[in-house]
């Protein structure tokens, strides 16, 4: 019997049957399985996953909901009271979230307040405040930032270089600081300026940098004067601190723009022996590179500075004040001063134009990273000095022994011109001063011969013969001295010098003769930058 018959004989129960016996096996298989060890680890490590992720996500879900209430609650109400003055746009999220306008940050500003009052008070953990200068303080290590931390300093000036510098001393860690700024922050400032915000905008710079810098380090004590240097008032504004009760300022920071209040400052902390350091121009500067830190006497290429330097001779003080000046030279292409338009000159007296009398009315061009590198220079030359630490520092030049030379040079001059007009030099005296041949040679003729720009072998001598001649003056019994005065005095080589001696001064040939056109209108107006500056003597 074949295959299909024996099936078609089966019937329908023997398929049954083998049904039953595949599920039976199926069962049986299902049984092991569930019965080894391993799978029922695995079974129990695998609900437990999901359990913790469960509970992971949702902790998650809960507290972002909780921020997000917070935040909500937070944000002050859209009333006036929280309006910018003069705001009318209403404020608006834009698709991203974000504010179309920041409203104004009051009740951060209270906040940080607040927290920097308590601080100031002593309620803030000192652990804290070592955490937060722990970088400064392994650098300098202990007894040296112990002084940084006592130290008192005052800023005079608060625009984009003294706002930097204000921002790294407070940083590093001087604790008593005290800002004198007249002025307001304007617009065309936020270029430069460390902390100011456009909220702060027409606000007090002593102010506004207090208030931003007390979010940074609010156990910093501050006194903030919003006033005007004077030299009348040098005694108060630069006094001991807690208006004149504690201890002096152990450094002060000249940022002042205005070369008038500058020199006036550095003369009264020079008098004082008050130790300060004073930023030259970082207008028209583009080249950090060419930021040096020196005595004044070294600063070259920076209009401020040479006038600052020019004045500061008048009075005496040729060198011993660091600062912080640029190395840089102007050229084509580089940004100048800008002048006024036409239209400022038809409203009056250029003068009138300016914030206060006496104080720049043009328009200095700033590349707004330049004063930050000066301020930043000034403020690390600060640290370093109070703190003590090694630091190398570029004196005056030393030239004390070409300065004699020079006079003793134009004492011979003068003697043998006396000589040659008949008069008795012996006893003869000139009214010129080492001091005098400092200016004349580094200030005036920037130290080389107004002839061949040569800076070696130098010696100064009279540009052209006196309409009377080389008499001495003998008013006085008992006393002989040359007429020569300062503006007839050029600066030149020892072998040109002769030469002039022979051809113009003994010789009687005219200087314009002598010499070509560029050179005589260089000595004239040489001759007349000092006339300006006599008055200053």
């Amino acid at each position: 019997m074949d295959r299909k018959a024996r099936h078609a004989r089966a019937g329908p129960n023997a398929d049954t049957t083998k049904q039953a016996q595949k599920e039976h096996s199926m069962s049986s298989w299902l049984e092991r399985q569930l019965s080894s060890h391993q799978i029922q680890l695995a079974a129990t490590a695998l609900v437990s996953g999901i359990t913790v992720a469960g509970l992971i996500y949702g902790g998650q879900a809960v507290r972002r909901k909780i921020a997000v209430e917070q935040l909500k609650a937070s944000i002050p109400p859209l009333d006036d009271e929280h309006k910018a003055e003069g705001l009318i746009v209403s404020v608006k999220l834009t698709d991203f979230g974000a504010a179309t306008l920041p409203p104004p940050a009051v009740r951060e500003d209270e906040r940080v307040a607040g927290l920097a009052l308590r601080a100031q008070q002593g309620d803030y953990d000192e652990e804290l405040i070592s955490e937060q200068l722990t970088r400064t303080a392994s650098f300098l290590t202990t007894p040296r930032f112990e002084k940084l931390r006592s130290s008192f300093v005052i800023i005079v000036g608060l625009g984009g270089v003294g706002s930097h510098c204000t921002s790294a001393l407070a940083r590093s860690g001087v604790s008593h600081i005290r800002l004198i700024d007249f002025d307001q922050v304007t617009l065309s400032s936020l270029n430069r300026h460390a902390v100011a915000t456009l909220a702060d905008v027409g606000t007090p710079k002593v102010q506004c940098v207090r208030k931003r810098l007390e979010a940074v380090v609010p156990w910093a004590q501050w006194e903030c004067l919003n006033e005007v240097w004077r030299e009348g008032q040098g005694e108060r504004l630069l006094g001991g601190w807690d208006h004149g009760r504690g201890r002096k300022p152990d450094y002060v920071v000249d940022a002042i723009d205005n070369i008038d209040s500058k020199v006036e400052l550095l003369q009264y902390c020079h008098e004082h022996d008050i130790r300060v350091i004073s930023s030259m121009g970082a207008g028209c500067k583009s080249d950090p590179t060419g930021v040096f830190v020196g005595d004044i006497s070294r600063s070259m290429e920076d209009p401020l500075s040479r006038t600052t330097r020019r004045k500061l001779k008048l009075l005496g003080i040729s060198e011993g004040i660091p600062v912080v000046y640029s190395t840089e030279k102007p050229g084509p292409g580089k940004a100048q001063l800008l002048p006024l338009r036409e239209e400022e000159f038809a409203k009056g007296k250029v003068n009138e134009l300016s914030v206060l009398p006496d104080f720049r009315a043009r328009i200095l061009p700033v590349l707004g990273t330049m004063p930050a590198i000066f301020g930043y220079a000034v403020a690390n030359f600060v640290i370093l000095e109070i703190t003590g630490y090694p630091h190398e520092f570029g004196l005056g030049k030393g030239r004390d022994k070409l300065y004699d030379s020079i006079l003793s040079g134009l004492q011979g001059l003068e003697e043998r011109l006396a000589r040659s007009a008949g008069q008795d030099p012996l006893g003869l005296k000139i009214p010129v001063t080492k001091d005098d041949v400092s200016y004349l040679v580094e200030e005036v003729y920037r130290g080389k011969s107004v002839i061949s720009g040569l800076p070696t072998r130098l010696a100064l001598t009279r540009w052209r013969s006196p309409k009377d001649g080389f008499k001495t003056d003998q008013r006085w019994n008992g006393q002989k001295h040359s007429k020569v005065q300062l503006d007839e005095l050029v600066c030149m080589t020892k072998e040109e010098a002769k030469m002039h001696e022979e051809e113009v001064l003994k010789g009687g040939r005219p200087p314009e003769v002598m010499y070509d056109v560029d050179v005589v209108k260089l000595v004239e107006s040489r001759h007349e930058e000092e006339r300006q500056y006599r008055r200053y003597r």
